[in-house]
């Protein structure tokens, strides 16, 4: 069983930066090859965020955190992270990891981190 454990979350002004982490185990890289990170704001849907491959290719899915937000991670620590800098209020969603073995699949998920961004 793969489990996923997001941190890093929290609350900060507008304009500020955040760096999240998520840690994965259970499993070897290779099972979670793509990792994701999406976000939930309240009374909205799920929105992905971004995804990584194992081979470090990016796909960023929404618009508003081009040029913003910088998907990594680290195979050797099992390690995913999402660099967001200039941060705005509307950023503010519970935002959550997640994993599989293909960027087509998603088979685990993270129970989330909260991140408040003020105005």
């Amino acid at each position: 069983q793969v489990q996923l454990v997001e941190s890093g979350g929290g609350s900060v002004q507008a304009g500020g930066s955040l760096r999240l982490s998520c840690a994965a185990s259970g499993y070897t890289t290779t099972y979670y090859d793509c990792m994701y990170w999406f976000r939930q704001a309240p009374g909205k849907e799920r929105e992905r965020v971004a995804n990584i491959d194992s081979g470090g290719s990016t796909i960023y899915d929404a618009d508003s955190v081009k040029g913003r937000f910088i998907i990594s991670r680290d195979n050797a620590k099992n390690t995913l992270y999402l660099q967001m800098n200039s941060l705005k209020p509307e950023d503010t969603a519970m935002y959550y990891c997640a994993a599989g073995p293909t960027c087509s699949i998603i088979d685990y998920w993270g129970r989330g981190t909260q991140v408040t961004v003020s105005s």
